[in-house]
Order: C-alpha cells, then sequence, then structure tokens
C-alpha cells in the first residue's frame, strides 16, 4: 500500500487516480480548490481519503497544505503535480491576466509544489514525484503558445530537479499523456478573435477544433492506471510517453530537431576560439 499526494483531484486524472488508487487499496492526500467535489469518495472511503483546500498559484497555502499533509499521512510515497489550466490563443489574442494564471498554474505552482514536498521527501529518504505534463511539453501546437511555455518550462525544471534529487532516493517522472477526453479541451479558457490571424495556421486550428476533427484516441482510465503500474514496477524513467499520438508526435519533433541540430554542425564550430 503507497500514500499518494495528488492536486487537482476534482475531474480528469486526478479524479481517475484517486478512484482508482483508493479502490485498490492505497491512501490519498487528495487537494482541490472546491473540496466537495470529492465528498462521494469521503463517504466511501473514509481515513483512506485525506482531503485538502488547494489552489495552487497561492505558494503560501502550497506549504501549508503539504505541510499538513505529510503530518496528517506520515510518509508520502508519491507526490503527483497534475493540476492544471489552458489558454487557446494566438500570440496577441491572450490578456496579461491569462498569461499570468497558465503560468502561475502549470510552472510556477507545480514547481512550489515540489518545494514544499522536497524537505519531507528527503527526510523520508526518499519518494516518487510523477509531473503531469503532455505531449506539448516536447511539441507545438498553433493556439497553445502560453500552454507551451508552461509545460516546456517544467519539463526543464523537472529535468534539473531529477538529477538534483537522485542522490536522496527521490525519482522523478515526467508523465507526457496524448489527446484524451478528460473534459480539459472544454475548460480551456479562450480570448476574443482577431481577424488577422483567421487565414494564418492559428486561424486553422481553431475552425478544426471547433468542428471536433482533432481525435482523442486515449482512454484516461487506462493512462491513469499506467501512472499506478509505473509506480507499482519500480521503474523510474524521466519521460513517460502515454498515447500512440504522443509517442508519433514527439518522435517527430525530435527528429526534426535533431536534423536542424546535425546541419547547423559546421556554424556551430566556426565560432570556436582558435
Amino acid at each position: 500500500m503507497n500514500t499518494w499526494f495528488i492536486t487537482g483531484t476534482s475531474t480528469g486524472f486526478g479524479r481517475l487516480l484517486t478512484e482508482q488508487l483508493l479502490d485498490r487499496g492505497d491512501r490519498v492526500a487528495a487537494t482541490l480548490r472546491r473540496p466537495e467535489s470529492l465528498d462521494d469518495l469521503a463517504q466511501q472511503y473514509g481515513d483512506q481519503l485525506w482531503v485538502g483546500r488547494l489552489d495552487v498559484t497561492d505558494s503560501t497555502q502550497v506549504r501549508q497544505v503539504v505541510d499538513a499533509a505529510f503530518v496528517a499521512l506520515g510518509t508520502i510515497d508519491v507526490v503527483v503535480n497534475n493540476a492544471g489550466y489552458g489558454v487557446f490563443a494566438s500570440v496577441e489574442e491572450a490578456s496579461d491576466e491569462q498569461i499570468r494564471r497558465v503560468i502561475d498554474t502549470n510552472l510556477v505552482g507545480s514547481i512550489n509544489v515540489i518545494r514544499a514536498a522536497m524537505p519531507h521527501l528527503r527526510a523520508q529518504k526518499g519518494g516518487r514525484i510523477l509531473q503531469i505534463s503532455t505531449a506539448g511539453g516536447q511539441t507545438t501546437y498553433p493556439n497553445f503558445g502560453y500552454y507551451h511555455a508552461s509545460k516546456w518550462g517544467i519539463e526543464g525544471f523537472c529535468q534539473t530537479v531529477a538529477a538534483e534529487v537522485a542522490p536522496f532516493g527521490i525519482a522523478l517522472t515526467i508523465i507526457e499523456p496524448g489527446a484524451t477526453p478528460t473534459g480539459f479541451g472544454n475548460s480551456l479558457d479562450s480570448a476574443p478573435i482577431m481577424p488577422e490571424y483567421e487565414d494564418t495556421p492559428a486561424g486553422d486550428v481553431r475552425r478544426a477544433l471547433a468542428a471536433g476533427a482533432f481525435p482523442l484516441p486515449n482512454d484516461p482510465a487506462k493512462i491513469a492506471g499506467a501512472m499506478i503500474d509505473l509506480v507499482e514496477s519500480g521503474a523510474t524513467p524521466l519521460r513517460l510517453q502515454l498515447g500512440p499520438d504522443t509517442y508519433r508526435d514527439v518522435r517527430a519533433s525530435l527528429v526534426a530537431r535533431l536534423a536542424e541540430h546535425e546541419a547547423a554542425e559546421a556554424v556551430a564550430f566556426s565560432v570556436a576560439s582558435a
């Protein structure tokens, strides 16, 4: 039996993880902005479930809730950074507030959860961190620039952290799910459309999304199960792609970047000091 700390448990992967873990007998510290969303699980599972009100954009609250969870539950084996926010807009369309929110939630919020958990994980001499990212942590799509900024940022941070904390027996894995019917797409924030972008890739993607032309090929319950299986297996990859679309898109991005990288070899070496 493991004990898990999970952010963003009201819907999507956070809710599914919580349900599956409780059903198999694990303990869960579930955090979310509206704790009443988990009243049904609290009634069914009793002391197996610890619920905390948490807005990850509030750094003081993050420290308080993480500390309280470790005090209440003792050892926490797995910390899952799942809370997220997305804005669907071209570079000029998003508001200052929307940009701050996506960075504060997906990047700064995730960073602060990891920072708050780290002293506890070091003291107990081990643990796991699962950082929920996306294919968009290594690829890009028009109208998702600010979401990509947050996800590319958190992946760079986590790759650094993974190396720093390995000597303490702490492993970190970046989870990259593909397009999945979790309701996240319906919750995307949007902005007033600028006509200047109608005949650009941003406009093409907007129309395709409105027409339902983007497939959602992955099973959210299977993705949650794969995260649990990863922890149970003891494997500690730095990244785990979940979904055939993620695998294909990330691979294509890496291949293109490597080709561009290799094409720059001559100019790269030409600026070396004699």
